[in-house]
């Protein structure tokens, strides 16, 4: 028994089509490739932050050196994140060469 029936003649489809009709777009419509693009443009963007954070500090602009140092975590827990995402990466890649066929 389906408990969060929209409409109870539709009820073989999924409650995103039962809602929307068939306009309704899959919610992962970006490829893989995409999504990897898209972390590392993020990554980027924080380090760049960063950076920018840490020049005006050098230079003696005023900017709050708590701010500075929550970009710079911020930068480096990202790029720490990320680089975990490719080692899992590549040893699935590893592991799937290593499968017989």
């Amino acid at each position: 028994m389906v408990v969060n029936e929209l409409e109870p003649s539709r009820r073989h489809l999924p409650l995103v089509q039962q809602k929307y009709g068939d306009q309704a777009k899959p919610v992962g419509d970006a490829n893989f490739a995409e999504t990897v693009k898209g972390f590392i443009d993020d990554v980027n963007n924080l380090q760049v932050e960063s950076k920018d954070q840490i020049e005006k500090l050098i230079k003696g602009e005023p900017v709050d050196i708590h701010d500075v140092m929550i970009s710079a975590q911020k930068a480096k827990t990202s790029f720490q994140l990320l680089m975990e995402l490719r080692n899992k990466g590549l040893d699935l890649y590893r592991e799937v060469m290593r499968m017989q066929v």
